[in-house]
């Protein structure tokens, strides 16, 4: 995303500043005061409080998934 475009972009809700967060291949833009994630799809953020997402800044980022399964031997 351009970061002239995300300076320009504040919450819907609140008119606060929001952060580009990216989680492998999602990314969202967050606003911290109302704790909310909005969705970029195509390269288009969606900032439409009905498509946002509940975010927590505070919670601890998730450990991915293995793609691979573990092969086990006898």
């Amino acid at each position: 995303m351009d970061n002239r475009l995300l300076e320009m972009l504040v919450c819907p809700l609140c008119k606060g500043p929001l952060e580009l967060l990216r989680t492998g291949t999602t990314r969202e833009l967050t606003c911290h005061a109302d704790k909310l994630a909005f969705p970029i799809r195509d390269g288009i953020p969606v900032m439409l409080e009905s498509e946002a997402r509940a975010y927590d800044p505070d919670a601890q980022p998730q450990t991915p998934t293995p793609t691979t399964t573990p092969t086990h031997t006898p």
